[in-house]
């Protein structure tokens, strides 16, 4: 038998709509939402576990839910009403599926990764929900090694962030520290660190990503911290040949790593 709830005064609705609007009760209680199928498809690749799915029966089958997971390991699965679903929903535009997932832990002293040469995005103090989306889009377009997010000033579960990202927060190598921590951890990895920047800078295009490289953007406002510009072996413009000095930090960052890419492939043919 299906569970069903159709009150929005539901103690375990109440519960839901904390986890969507606060992120302390993320944090507390080390979990998330998810809303969407192809979002919850994604997370399921992303070995991310999902302890409850509610569905909304009007506008999604249960079966087609239960093809996504092993028969042996099925969710708890809920029915919902359209009220309920209005309640904990975050987008106007849905496919009738929230599921209840447990977080990650994504501590810099747990990133792990399998190339000797990595190419590692780094975000500071990215505070806009939808440019950490957007720049994570960018890190799973360019299958890049890590993406590091800085002074953090919003969890990596926010419902802006997973929407923004379409996803990509749950196929990235995503891990979050102090820039004490992070750049501390670069340099004993002996990773390069490029920092982009208004000053003391070369273009992009100059510059070698060959080796173990780290491209570090931050705020279009406030751009970078005195941290990573002394700890940068390089620092990187991207010329401007407009009116304005700078661009949108995921479309910046989308330039450089390509570029990075570009550079790395070219190599690997010649070798």
């Amino acid at each position: 038998m299906i569970k069903e709830i159709s009150s929005t005064q539901n103690s375990f609705i109440k519960e839901l709509i904390q986890l969507k609007d606060k992120s302390r009760v993320r944090r507390k209680k080390s979990l998330f939402l998810i809303e969407g199928l192809r979002e919850l498809s994604i997370a399921i690749k992303g070995n991310y576990k999902i302890k409850k799915i509610l569905f909304l029966p009007k506008i999604v089958e249960l079966s087609v839910i239960e093809k996504f997971f092993d028969k042996n390991q099925l969710p708890e699965f809920i029915a919902i009403t359209d009220d309920v679903y209005k309640k904990i929903a975050y987008r106007e535009t849905t496919e009738g599926v929230i599921s209840l997932a447990e977080t990650k832990n994504h501590n810099i002293s747990d990133l792990k990764l399998n190339n000797k040469n990595p190419l590692i995005l780094i975000g500071e103090s990215l505070e806009k929900p939808g440019n950490i989306g957007a720049i994570l889009r960018t890190a799973d377009a360019a299958n890049i090694d890590a993406v590091i997010i800085a002074n953090p000033k919003t969890d990596m579960y926010n419902p802006n962030v997973i929407r923004s990202s379409v996803g990509c927060v749950f196929t990235n190598n995503v891990v979050t520290g102090t820039n004490e921590e992070i750049i501390l951890w670069l340099k004993e990895n002996n990773v390069n660190i490029y920092s982009a920047a208004l000053t003391a800078s070369k273009p992009y295009t100059e510059i070698d990503y060959i080796q173990a490289s780290a491209i570090v953007v931050g705020t279009e406002a406030t751009g970078l911290t005195e941290e990573w510009l002394e700890a940068s072996k390089q620092n990187i413009i991207i010329p401007m040949e407009g009116e304005i000095d700078s661009m949108n930090v995921s479309v910046s960052a989308a330039i450089i790593l390509f570029e990075a890419k570009r550079q790395r492939k070219i190599y690997k043919r010649q070798q």
